[in-house]
């Protein structure tokens, strides 16, 4: 099992892992949760997949077991920044504009972490493993691409797995609904440095 960070500068360097991380995500977001996202050739994207955000692959053989996205909070593409941003400015329908406390952030240093998925195919010990390993990867983006704090929108249960790699977390939104599940904006600063 390893992890790869990609971005539109190196996805040639790796064959078919971003189009097959593309295509995991269809699976996880549009198949499994039905989610009603853009896809196309069997993958899923949106308007944040650009050249500003990195994509982490959690990958064994060329298969996919996990991923997530990194954008920068100072990303700007046409009308769009990230995700959570845009929502609270009321440019996205399918989250709620009052997922934060206050103002979005926008620093160099905060990135959104985004679209987290696991394998759905993984036993249940698999799938912690996997997990574990995400959340090491997202620690290791202190060093490799400057992320000193990452925010994203996930389960409340969220805490207690940051709890088990001791990376704390803080919540910037009430517990909303979307898609039909309980999701909350929290926010986790990385350690200095991850080895």
């Amino acid at each position: 099992m390893q992890s790869t960070t990609l971005s539109f500068n190196n996805i040639h360097n790796h064959g078919d892992l971003f189009t097959n991380l593309l295509r995991a995500r269809r699976e996880s977001f549009i198949v499994e949760r039905n989610w009603d996202l853009p896809e196309t050739d069997g993958m899923e994207f949106d308007q944040y997949d650009t050249p500003e955000s990195r994509w982490i692959a959690i990958h064994d053989g060329g298969q996919i077991l996990g991923g997530f996205r990194l954008t920068p909070t100072t990303a700007k593409c046409g009308m769009y920044s990230y995700m959570i941003r845009d929502a609270q400015r009321g440019l996205l329908d399918t989250i709620p504009q009052n997922i934060l406390y206050k103002e979005a952030p926008i620093a160099p240093h905060v990135f959104e972490f985004s679209r987290f998925f696991k394998a759905s195919h993984l036993s249940g010990r698999a799938r912690s493993t996997v997990q574990i390993q995400l959340l090491k990867a997202l620690m290791g983006t202190r060093d490799t691409l400057g992320v000193h704090a990452a925010l994203g929108i996930g389960s409340p249960n969220w805490e207690r797995w940051m709890k088990r790699i001791n990376l704390p977390i803080e919540h910037l939104g009430p517990i909303v609904d979307i898609e039909g599940s309980k999701n909350r904006c929290m926010i986790t600063h990385l350690p200095g440095s991850y080895h």
